[in-house]
């Protein structure tokens, strides 16, 4: 107990200076980062499914702790990879989307939207990067999207093993043969999300004598959906649920479940359960027609709830308390200084690190950051889904070029075509449906300005032409 908590003063700010001002001892500690890929707010049981289980995931929550107002960085995927690995916001990394941002028909786009950057930049001090310094061994097993080759994929971003990372965001197949340079294909049939954690159960068990920091980002349950048979046999006999329906898109959910569950069991045979770190969170909200994020209004491709609003577990042996939770309003970024600082590396000099040091409230679930608020910038068009049915900006689009924020209880959007504002209480209506922006000027003045102060100090793109092209 005395290691917990000398590695617990080492890490909460304000506290380590007090205490001793000798330089921090490295800390043997494992890490396991396991991020799902369009996985809703509400899809495991402990999040409230009422139709998929999750055994698995919910056997960690109630062995750490679950955050119920975590969010991702984005509201689709690469640019919330891109914070999560750089510990920035979107504006300084110049990944804001997935491909272009001039997405939808061009007739329909009243703005020119900010060119997209695809590729994580070599300048950028990621995460692996940090923690390899540290002297672990690193590992990423699964989907990247954040560009490909010796510079921009992962080999040149700190990770010592890549399997199956590179620039593409969903796999040709679920079943092999896989169509990726860089994973050798299985016996055919084989499933993907299987053999990614075949795989890194095999690092872990190689790695087991020093510290290695194991990122396993799923490719589930990003379409194509495509279940394993014997998950879909499971789940079809039961009856489906009032909110959660899909059978297929359900059986993925619980078969990448079944996957963290060989992992947990892994870490318990090799003993090395007591000193590692096992985080999941999901990149952005889930899929609509898929899945639905009620009570929550939106999905994937919105800065509404259900679009960012994600499952977040963290087990910390020694710090979580079991079956704790956490209503502090984090972001995926905040991992990067938490689990840099975890290792007992060193933040990056000369680089500003948005994110946050998770510390303080891992141990004390009542605890609070000190952060005013936490932001999102989307400087572009993402068309609806053929089967979308939420309301998004305006008919036919997931988002338009539009920024938001969250201060405590309230929730900001602004759209940049309109170039007006969307004011919600998310402590009365979780599901955005009563917009106070008429209702509340000095709320909406105030919050205004911090988004303003937040956009020039982030150098945020929001002046915008307009299209030619728009047809009225």
């Amino acid at each position: 107990m005395k290691y917990w908590l000398s590695l617990l003063l080492l890490v909460v700010p304000g506290v380590a200076g007090k205490i001793s001002q000798d330089p921090p001892p490295k800390a043997a500690l494992n890490i396991v980062l396991i991020l799902a890929d369009d996985l809703g707010y509400g899809d495991l049981s402990s999040y409230g499914s009422d139709y998929f289980q999750t055994p698995h995931l919910d056997q960690l929550a109630n062995q750490g702790m679950r955050f119920t107002d975590a969010y991702a960085n984005s509201p689709n995927c690469a640019p919330t990879r891109a914070a999560l690995l750089s510990g920035q916001y979107s504006p300084r990394t110049g990944i804001y989307t997935v491909n272009s941002s001039a997405r939808g028909p061009v007739t329909e786009r009243v703005l020119i939207p900010t060119k997209n950057q695809r590729s994580l930049e070599p300048r950028v001090v990621t995460l692996a990067e940090a923690i390899r310094d540290a002297g672990y061994k690193t590992a990423h097993m699964g989907k990247w999207h954040l560009g490909e080759g010796s510079e921009t994929g992962p080999l040149g971003q700190g990770f010592d093993v890549n399997l199956a990372g590179n620039q593409r965001g969903h796999p040709a197949s679920y079943f092999s043969p896989y169509s990726n340079a860089e994973l050798s294909d299985g016996p055919a049939g084989e499933y993907l999300t299987q053999r990614l954690t075949t795989e890194a159960i095999g690092f872990i068990e190689s790695n087991q004598a020093q510290p290695f920091f194991l990122y396993l980002p799923y490719y589930t349950v990003h379409t194509p959906i495509q279940p394993n048979a014997k998950d879909l046999a499971r789940i079809e006999k039961r009856e489906p649920g009032e909110v959660h329906t899909d059978q297929r898109y359900g059986a993925m959910v619980e078969g990448m479940d079944g996957q963290v569950g060989r992992i947990l069991a892994a870490l318990d045979r090799l003993k090395l359960a007591e000193n590692t770190i096992v985080v999941f969170a999901s990149d952005n909200g889930g899929r609509s027609p898929e899945t639905d994020m009620l009570p929550l209004r939106g999905s994937k491709g919105m800065l509404y709830e259900g679009g960012i609003r994600v499952p977040f577990i963290v087990r910390w042996p020694g710090v979580t308390k079991p079956a704790t939770v956490s209503h502090e309003p984090v972001l995926t970024f905040d991992l990067y200084p938490t689990l840099v600082a975890a290792a007992g590396g060193k933040l990056p000099k000369g680089t500003p690190i948005d994110g946050r040091n998770l510390a303080p409230v891992l141990a004390d679930s009542t605890a609070d950051l000190g952060r005013e608020a936490i932001f999102w910038h989307f400087p572009a068009y993402l068309h609806g889904y053929r089967s979308m049915s939420e309301e998004g900006p305006r008919p036919g689009w997931r988002a338009t070029p539009s920024s938001a924020m969250r201060a405590g209880d309230w929730k900001l959007i602004q759209s940049f075509e309109t170039d007006t504002f969307e004011l919600y209480n998310l402590a009365e209506d979780p599901g955005e449906k009563t917009n106070l922006a008429s209702a509340k000027p000095e709320v909406l003045k105030r919050l205004e300005a911090q988004l303003e102060a937040w956009q020039q100090a982030t150098d945020a793109p929001v002046d915008f032409a307009l299209n030619p092209d728009y047809a009225d």
